[in-house]
């Protein structure tokens, strides 16, 4: 009789990721690089990859660039350990107390959808420039991803554990330290890298759709109302990219360390 066990397809390895993700760049880089030597495209809108990269390397030396780049990691860092710091208590106390979520549900969805660009005149406006009109904006936006996924982590709890804690005389605090904190931990950690892409973009876009202040959007602003400024323009978000680049890799690397256990759990679960 045949065997009809089946295996699930393996996925790639991290190997194999990598290589895929070095092709891909490979093959853009190959294509810029043709189009603008080849003078299908012309060199003021599109410059050959190579002198973007050169430009991108040279901007490492240039002291000037290096503090916008400061400016704008500082704002991200802030702006990120502020979400973190009040989306994670608020998540934990909307996802365990039904009454306060009912209450609250109400305003929570009129607001998130509310884009961050939209509130950056106004902000602008109320808070003038640099950190002051940043942070908070990084804040808002940076909050909602590991709001709900801390929510949503709450929810994953096991449901036996909690009641076997309440069985022993353990009240809501403890079982909520105890069983639902760590349960929600790695869809805590999953928030936290979302909301990290979301700071770093909204501190670039800021930057650059005020008009006003320093950064690595501001440079790259600035660069675009200059004649031939288009190999600063994409040398500087070359930048942005590369930096959001390192900050995904870092947060991921330390979710999987970290988290070991709940990856081992899920695959054995499915």
């Amino acid at each position: 009789m045949a065997d009809r066990r089946t295996t699930r397809p393996r996925g790639l390895t991290r190997q194999g990721r990598w290589a895929r993700g070095a092709a891909g760049v490979a093959v853009l880089f190959l294509a810029s690089e043709i189009l603008g030597r080849a003078g299908i495209v012309d060199r003021s809108y599109l410059p050959p990859a190579s002198s973007i990269t050169a430009r991108a390397v040279e901007l490492a030396g240039d002291q000037e660039f290096l503090f916008n780049v400061r400016v704008t990691l500082t704002a991200w860092a802030l702006g990120l350990a502020i979400a973190i710091a009040i989306a994670v208590p608020l998540g934990l106390l909307l996802g365990s107390v039904p009454a306060v979520n009912t209450a609250v549900r109400a305003i929570v969805e009129f607001l998130r959808p509310i884009p961050s660009v939209a509130l950056i005149p106004l902000a602008g406006l109320l808070l003038g420039s640099g950190l002051a009109m940043e942070v908070p904006l990084i804040v808002y936006a940076s909050t909602w991803p590991i709001l709900f996924n801390t929510m949503y982590g709450l929810r994953d709890a096991d449901p036996t554990a909690k009641e076997t804690l309440r069985a022993f005389g353990f009240g809501r605090a403890q079982v909520l330290l105890r069983v639902s904190l760590p349960s929600a931990a790695p869809f805590i950690a999953t928030g936290v890298r979302l909301a990290a892409s979301v700071a770093l973009i909204l501190a670039v876009g800021t930057e650059i759709l005020s008009g006003f202040g320093d950064g690595l959007g501001m440079f790259i602003a600035q660069a675009g109302t200059v004649p031939d400024g288009t190999r600063d323009v994409l040398a500087g978000t070359v930048w942005a990219g590369c930096i959001g680049l390192v900050i995904d890799t870092v947060l991921v690397q330390t979710e999987n360390r970290a988290f070991r256990w709940h990856r081992a759990q899920r695959s054995g679960a499915s």
